[in-house]
């Protein structure tokens, strides 16, 4: 069992979010919200979930918006404070909670997930850490899938990699595992290789952007060089780190959505209107509308 436990987690922010043009031109992609809630805050608050209390956001110029979403609003809480509105009071002084700390870090260039997770070295330092990807929208029920794997680290005491299953069509979009199965969920990871095409891919098993990294991996990602598309990658770095440690692959517990795609994102925004306590049974009624029933 692991002696050493997750305190930090660091969310990679700084991406231009081109596929979704023009929405965030101007607003960063992990301020669209899901229903009531920007992406990025259904990513920390499964973080805290996890125990996490240091919360390390790779941000670029243009996120100046996600900073001011994890910072209290003074004028807006009196605001509501003299309206009696006190439900949305609390609504948002729960996203910034105490106990919690929140730390910037600027990626000056951008070189890809692996350059942005070497740029929160200074804060990491020495301790093993999880990478939340916000685009990654997991619903898990009432067991994140960040909880899950920290408890593993802390029986395992080893890297672990957040993967599912995809279509094998949809290789070249992911980094690939090559596997051992082992108990339950877990695998053992003997390669890993970025996008490669369907023909090339070692296996249908991706990983999704949840990490739970040792500190070593910063040694390898400040030598692993420009991989594909010219950027650093997050998937180099794990292959030089398996040639010193293991690393595993957990299928976590809950169902994935792609909030990167236009698609996934529209997916999420209807399951989860359908699950919101105020919304479900009116959106479910309009839904209606546009549903044909098959006798």
């Amino acid at each position: 069992m692991s002696e050493k436990k997750i305190k930090k987690a660091v969310f990679p922010v700084a991406g231009m979010g081109t596929r979704f043009l023009p929405a965030t031109k101007a607003t960063p992609k992990e301020m669209l919200p899901i229903v009531d809630k920007p992406l990025i805050q259904y990513a920390v608050e499964e973080a805290m979930a996890a125990g996490i209390t240091e919360l390390v956001f790779v941000t670029s110029g243009s996120k100046r918006a996600i900073e001011n979403h994890f910072d209290r609003n003074y004028e807006l809480e009196n605001q509501l404070r003299k309206q009696e509105k006190h439900e949305l009071l609390e609504i948002v002084r729960a996203v910034v909670p105490k106990g919690i700390s929140y730390i910037y870090v600027r990626q000056p260039q951008a070189l890809g997930l692996g350059h942005a997770v070497l740029c929160a070295r200074p804060v990491v330092g020495e301790e093993p850490f999880a990478v939340i990807l916000a685009d990654d929208l997991i619903d898990d029920g009432s067991d994140g899938c960040l909880n899950q794997m920290v408890r593993l680290f802390e029986a395992e005491g080893c890297s672990l990699l957040g993967v599912e299953e995809v279509d094998p069509a949809e290789t070249r979009n992911y980094g690939i595992v090559s596997h051992e199965p082992l108990e339950g969920r877990l695998c053992r990871v003997r390669d890993i290789v970025e996008k490669p095409e369907p023909a090339q891919a070692p296996s249908n098993l991706a990983v999704v952007g949840r990490y739970i990294l040792t500190p070593r991996i910063f040694d390898f990602l400040e030598k692993v060089g420009t991989g594909a598309g010219g950027e650093i990658q997050l998937t180099d770095a794990i292959a030089g780190l398996l040639q010193e440690e293991q690393i595993l692959a957990y299928r976590f517990d809950g169902l994935r959505y792609d909030c990167g795609s236009k698609l996934g994102y529209l997916k999420a925004t209807v399951e989860f209107a359908l699950k919101h306590p105020k919304l479900q049974q009116p959106f479910r009624d309009y839904l209606q509308r546009f549903c044909v029933v098959k006798e």
